[in-house]
């Protein structure tokens, strides 16, 4: 049976403790793991700069590697000293990774330390890759940055710093690796400090500490270099047990995405509970506290924190909850429950800085769609500010972005969203954009703020004035046509179909549109009836009782409900104009306040 090299216990100064071990207890293992803290990190750098040597070694000197696995990768030279492990192919699983010796994908280690917890992810270091070293740096509290001793800062290094300045990662450790290719020089180690340190203060404040070692040869790695005795720092283990772990928001405020709505099954024993389901993104919550569900406005109080393991009387973040409120909201998936005195931000018209990710490049013309949180929402890239060199790090005017391209852009969603800066909260800061047609991951994006001209207070009026989402079926080409500009005129983004899928209308319910769907409801339904007459327009209501009055909006509804329909048009508009007759709907829309706006009026 393989066994985890953990014994001796490893000090944390990497000396081997010399007391006699007392008995084993599980439970007193288990609640000192539970004490300790967590530190997520990723590793960075150019390639053949020995990221995943470096962590291969790392886990060895650690003792957090089976011994079987060490044979294995000692076999494959086959020799067996230790300094014949390929410490590399202790991270590298692919087998592309192992027989090119180059890192592809993103590889999660867990080790453990008697200080502390750690997950690492070792990044790729080609270019072609940098998609994935984003990917594994966006979650990551420290970043190491791998630069060869032999030949100092190159373009992947910078792209990799800057990076890592945009995901606000706020520690650094620039490890300045192969030391020994260059007689562990302290000259060629200052030189390349000083660089690496003006390098990270032309991007922003983040800490810097800066060490030299020999990932091969184990130098500074877990234990101190006896070949370096001019550096008086920590080994990197030391680092990475000190560096402050805890939770890092700028936002303290309260801020729960809503991922699900949790209903109970019949014959539960709280018949009634309706729990709002999400991860905690910043800020802490208590019962009783007062809480706004957006984009309604509506306020509550908190009822009850439920969680996997009981109910809390408070929760704060990373913790995953259901809470339920004292008043029955309309709350559903992509919603967002906040603090009533510090809300989010909310606008249609944003500023992001974007990390290039599809082989396709950005196109202002192509349709992307926008996943934010817990919600996705179609997007317009309306123009792209700059893009960076990463030769100079200056902005250089571009026409569009190419794969691991980074720029800045400024972007129109066709509903307005509910956001914090990234800089200040990196949940509700960070979206990714999705190519619509293919439904790749066309980039990653970090919110800035506003764009040029954008108002949020103007914003959110129009969020809460303009209209709900809405399916509404329409018969005459004619009459769509008027209603299509009618509404358009409105203010109101409007989606024309012919498709009579009930699942396409509530994803597009979900996107905060108003639907046309051209064609009659007694199309849809296994009784081939419609709940209302056919007199050229019905409203679509996704509720599993029409006679509590339905709602044409997604939320609440389940996810096999068909629609009621219900008529827009009395029988004696059946002679009147088109014009007229999307006049007539746009006012029976707006006594039900799905479109409330005043320019329908004005332009019929």
């Amino acid at each position: 049976m393989a066994t985890l090299l953990e014994v001796p216990q490893i000090s944390p100064g990497g000396r081997e403790s010399g007391d006699t071990p007392a008995a084993f207890s599980i439970a007193e293992f288990l609640e000192a793991e539970q004490r300790k803290d967590l530190l997520r990190l990723s590793t960075a750098g150019s390639v053949d700069d020995g990221k995943s040597t470096l962590i291969g070694r790392l886990l060895y000197d650690s003792r957090n590697v089976y011994e079987d696995h060490v044979r294995s990768v000692t076999r494959n030279l086959g020799g067996t000293a230790k300094a014949s492990i390929d410490f590399a192919q202790l991270t590298d699983g692919l087998r592309a990774e192992r027989e090119q010796g180059i890192t592809i994908d993103v590889a999660y280690r867990y080790f453990s330390t008697e200080r502390r917890n750690f997950i690492i992810a070792d990044t790729p270091g080609h270019e072609q890759y940098t998609r994935n070293m984003a990917t594994g740096a966006s979650t990551a509290q420290l970043a190491i940055i791998l630069i060869d001793a032999t030949k100092g800062l190159v373009t992947q290094s910078r792209r990799h710093v800057y990076i890592t300045s945009l995901l606000g990662i706020r520690h650094l450790v620039a490890a300045i690796n192969k030391m020994d290719l260059v007689d562990f020089s302290a000259e060629v180690f200052r030189r390349i400090e000083q660089q690496f340190r003006d390098l990270v203060g032309q991007l922003g404040n983040a800490e810097v500490t800066a060490i030299p070692l020999s990932a091969l040869d184990g130098d500074n790695v877990v234990e101190p270099s006896t070949r370096m005795p001019w550096y008086a720092g920590p080994t990197l283990l030391e680092h990475l047990e000190a560096v402050p772990a805890r939770h890092e928001s700028g936002s303290s405020s309260f801020r729960l995405p809503v991922q699900r709505v949790i209903r109970p099954l019949p014959g539960h024993a709280q018949p009634n509970f309706r729990g709002f389901a999400g991860q905690i993104a910043s800020g802490s919550i208590h019962v009783g506290d007062s809480v706004v569900a957006l984009p309604s406005g509506r306020a509550s109080r908190v009822a009850s924190i439920s969680t996997f393991d009981g109910d809390l009387e408070q929760a704060g973040a990373p913790q995953s909850v259901a809470i339920t409120l004292d008043d029955e909201l309309d709350i559903s998936r992509g919603d967002f429950l906040t603090a009533a005195a510090h809300p989010p931000q909310v606008a249609s018209r944003l500023e992001a800085s974007v990390v290039w990710f599809d082989g396709r490049p950005l196109d202002l013309r192509r349709n992307y769609l926008l996943k934010h949180a817990s919600q996705t929402v179609g997007v317009r890239i309306a123009g792209i500010r700059h893009r960076v060199s990463m030769q100079s790090l200056e902005h250089e005017q571009a026409s569009s972005l190419a794969m691991n391209d980074i720029g800045r852009v400024e972007m129109e969603t066709l509903r307005p969203i509910f956001f914090d800066p990234y800089r200040q909260n990196r949940i509700t800061g960070s979206f990714i954009l999705i190519d619509a047609e293919t439904n790749a991951t066309a980039a990653a994006g970090m919110i800035e703020g506003l764009a040029a001209g954008g108002n949020a207070q103007a914003t959110l009026e129009r969020a809460s004035a303009v209209h709900s989402s809405a399916v509404i079926l329409v018969q005459g080409d004619g009459l769509v046509s008027a209603l299509e500009s009618t509404l358009l005129d409105a203010g109101c983004s409007v989606v024309r179909t012919r498709r009579h899928d009930s699942g396409l209308w509530r994803g597009l319910l979900g996107l905060g549109v108003i639907t046309l769907v051209e064609g009659d409801a007694r199309r849809q339904g296994s009784d081939g009836r419609s709940n209302g007459e056919s007199t050229g327009a019905q409203l679509a209501i996704f509720s599993p009782d029409a006679s509590r009055g339905g709602r044409s909006g997604i939320a609440g509804s389940p996810s096999d409900a068909e629609p009621h329909f219900e008529a827009l048009l009395p029988a004696e508009q059946a002679s009147a104009s088109d014009v007229e007759r999307a006049a007539e709907i746009a006012r029976r829309l707006r006594q039900k306040t799905i479109l409330r706006s005043q320019a329908a009026e004005g332009h019929a």
